[in-house]
């Protein structure tokens, strides 16, 4: 590892030997790596715009999924699809529960594993494309279901799309932009996830004055809003520049670095070092592992990288955030009116908005590992006091402090564990990999996903263990868990170009040494501090 790498392969169109091709790649990474906020975006103001438009797409998933929880508060639709209780109100047994909520994550399992090969193939622009137009059409089973099994099947159907948007929008993201654009143009996704949520809010609040199935058919209506702006958009957005290059179309991944910069008399040369710095990446990851299977994410070189961005995304889903879905459920238990349970819910999805643009001032003055771990360790002590709350007399106070809390249990998720989830996860894979990776990530979330709703349906459903709150003391547990693999797992990637990263793993530096530790790109070689 301490000897030169082969620099032949740094031949670009544009730059005439290897020795200048070899400089412009040196000069693109420490352009990047001292390179400001403000001069980022000045540099690369249409990578912001199309990576922004693309990651809307997330809203419209974090409404979709967001949109089966908050209907088990709506009164319509429990009378539609639930059972009648023998006090005379309606609810939809934990049983067809657990089986919505995991038919839709099943369907986004069977997305992913698709776009993780298809979008190898045909790029981020296509796939995510195809998937906008299977969304529109699936959306009209939703819309049209006559009963709770139809209604899984349709959201098993649009599971499979919603799949695509969860995992290309991050890595279209950390592939258009410079170091110093990636950590919030990455964690911009969550707060997409939290537009979805308070739209969700929004409209099932102004349906709560309707008494007819209107009050939850227009609400699946309104998944068609996006779709058509998105096609659009991603007919007009340029591919990805490391996708190209990976596919040897080195022309086109200058022009599409151009069309990401601004229009000034430096771009065409900032393009050339650039596309130099992305071939030197590439080609420092193919000596490493010239595949871009699955298969080769398992591999000795790769299993490590593999872990952290699999349980990272895993942490998001089993920290206890699921309880987060549920906060109306105990404004109503506390007595509070449907329509105010509902207002409570549209403060605590803008307190998230607010939380997750906190974190992108946060992430640059503590790190991705500080603020993710020390995240983790303020929703555990938040879930250990829901959790003394609970084991209060059941009343009225009781129900609005857990509610209360609830609040503030997404305020932390939000500046923390979830915006910093998406960089970490985008930021910590493989290049040539990390359409794979976060594909395993993602599904593995899924998966997780999978367990949490059956646990928590079966932990919150009065016909079934009914434990409440008290649930939280479970959560609990297994956030702590989670603290302590962050500790002793999880690196720092703030302020490292994709090659520095490769050179840290490749060279096995320690977690909690990534940080203090200097790289040298071209010897592949690092020196601790």
């Amino acid at each position: 590892m301490d000897k030169d790498l082969n620099t032949s392969h740094l031949e670009s169109p544009h730059l005439e030997s290897p020795q200048l091709a070899k400089d412009g790649a040196n000069n693109a990474t420490n352009s990047e790596l001292q390179m400001g906020l403000v001069e980022a975006i000045r540099l690369y103001p249409m990578a912001v715009v199309w990576s922004v438009g693309l990651s809307t797409a997330v809203i419209m998933e974090g409404y979709s999924v967001m949109l089966l929880s908050s209907f088990y508060a709506l009164p319509e639709f429990n009378r539609k699809y639930g059972q009648l209780l023998q006090d005379g109100t309606h609810v939809i047994p934990a049983p067809w529960k657990s089986g919505l909520s995991n038919g839709a994550l099943c369907g986004e399992i069977l997305g992913l594993f698709l776009t993780g090969l298809f979008q190898d193939r045909f790029g981020y622009r296509m796939t995510i494309l195809a998937a906008l137009c299977l969304v529109t059409g699936f959306i009209f089973i939703l819309f049209f279901a006559r009963n709770v099994e139809m209604l899984l099947v349709g959201e098993i159907l649009c599971g499979i799309p919603w799949g695509a948007f969860q995992t290309i929008t991050v890595a279209y993201a950390s592939e258009v932009c410079p170091v110093a654009l990636r950590a919030y143009l990455t964690t911009y996704v969550n707060l997409c996830w939290v537009i979805g949520q308070f739209v969700v809010s929004g409209v099932l609040k102004a349906m709560l004055v309707r008494q007819d199935q209107w009050a939850y058919r227009i609400p699946f209506a309104v998944q068609w809003v996006w779709p058509i702006p998105l096609i659009v958009m991603c007919l007009l957005a340029p591919e990805s520049p490391w996708w190209l290059v990976r596919h040897g179309r080195m022309e086109d991944a200058r022009t599409s670095l151009v069309r990401l910069m601004s229009r000034s008399d430096h771009s065409n040369l900032a393009a050339d070092e650039t596309l130099a710095m992305i071939q030197h990446t590439n080609q420092l990851e193919k000596e490493a592992s010239a595949d871009t299977s699955y298969r080769e994410c398992f591999k000795l070189s790769n299993l490590r990288r593999t872990e952290i961005v699999c349980l990272t995304w895993l942490i998001q889903v089993i920290c206890g955030s699921q309880l987060m879905g549920y906060s109306t459920v105990f404004y109503i238990a506390a007595g509070l009116p449907e329509s105010a349970s509902f207002n409570m819910s549209l403060i605590q999805y803008a307190i998230g908005a607010i939380g997750t643009i906190l974190s992108w001032f946060l992430m640059v003055h503590t790190g991705r590992r500080t603020l993710y771990l020390y995240g983790l360790l303020a929703l555990f002590f938040l879930l250990m006091i829901i959790g003394c709350v609970s084991l209060g007399p059941h009343s009225t106070i009781t129900n609005r402090a857990i509610g209360a809390l609830l609040s503030i249990f997404t305020f932390t998720y939000d500046l923390t564990v979830g915006p910093v989830c998406y960089s970490l996860v985008s930021e910590l894979s493989s290049t040539r990999l990390r359409a794979k990776s976060v594909v395993l990530a993602r599904s593995l979330y899924n998966v997780g996903g999978i367990v949490v709703n059956i646990l928590i349906n079966y932990q919150l459903t009065r016909t079934a263990w009914n434990w409440g709150a008290r649930s939280a003391f479970f959560w609990a547990g297994v956030c702590f868990c989670c603290v302590v693999w962050v500790f002793f797992r999880l690196p720092e990637p703030r302020g490292r170009s994709y090659a520095e990263l490769d050179v840290l793993f490749a060279n096995k530096v320690s977690a909690r040494k990534f940080a203090s530790t200097r790289v040298d790109i071209f010897r592949s070689t690092v020196v601790t501090e």
